[in-house]
């Protein structure tokens, strides 16, 4: 793997020198965009508004336009704003992990110690397991700062980028129905077939099963075959029959 980011977790005056790496992977299939005339690959150019000519990589630049001009940027430009955000990953706040809802959640990395800070983040780990607590940090990452969340996963650090608030929308202008809506028979029903479907949780249990169906179709539809029309019907639960569906939800459990 090719670590993302170099820099160090500072936890106090301890500064431990760490890599980044992704942690996560897309299972979806990578499809290509083709003409559908002549199933010829389309491509995407980088082109010039003004002249109309394609760009090279190389004379792109990064530019933010203050009052109505484009003041260019370099990498080092990034750097000056906030070194220390570019190059330290500060922590100095813990939290309990389930304060922090699931909505805020993104992307995740392996942080791994370089040579030098072996002990020091094995220190940070061990004391993180110890205590139930999750690291709360702010770094500068590819231009942008980025908060996150650091928390140790068996012998890794592992540092989850979390949304700020103001990127979350509010759902004040939802139509939501009242929790007095819900009666009280039905509540009960519910809440026992939440139980008969609990079980501890194990990740390998869940594939991606969307993916594994779609290249069996086109695998025979490259053997010129014609895959089958599989039709789904969605029959939507009235309100006055909830009760007997849940009934029949809880008897298909127990004889399942």
């Amino acid at each position: 793997m090719k670590a993302i980011w170099k820099g160090a977790i500072g936890f106090g005056l301890v500064n431990i020198p760490v890599k980044l790496y992704s942690a996560t992977r897309s299972s979806s299939l990578d499809l290509d965009m083709v003409d559908r005339r002549d199933h010829s690959n389309i491509q995407y150019r980088r082109v010039n508004a003004g002249t109309g000519r394609e760009v090279k990589w190389d004379d792109i630049a990064k530019a933010y336009m203050l009052n109505d001009e484009y003041i260019l940027l370099d990498e080092e430009d990034f750097e000056r704003a906030a070194p220390e955000k570019s190059k330290i990953i500060e922590v100095n706040h813990f939290v309990d992990e389930d304060e922090i809802d699931t909505v805020y959640y993104e992307n995740s990395y392996y942080a791994v110690p370089e040579a030098a800070g072996v002990k020091a983040y094995a220190l940070l780990r061990e004391a993180l397991k110890r205590s139930g607590k999750v690291g709360v940090a702010r770094f500068v990452l590819r231009t942008a700062e980025t908060l996150t969340v650091l928390k140790p996963m068996d012998d890794v650090l592992l540092l989850s980028k979390i949304r700020f608030a103001e990127e979350v929308r509010d759902t004040d202008e939802l139509d939501l129905p009242a929790s007095s809506a819900v009666k009280t028979a039905e509540l009960k029903m519910a809440l026992s077939l939440i139980e008969q479907y609990t079980q501890p949780f194990d990740i390998r249990k869940f594939k991606d099963e969307y993916s594994a169906e779609l290249l069996k179709l086109i695998k025979a539809k490259a053997s010129g075959k014609k895959p089958k029309a599989r039709k789904l019907k969605m029959v939507h639960t009235k309100s006055d029959d909830l009760m007997a569906q849940l009934k029949a939800s809880l008897a298909k459990r127990k004889t399942s």
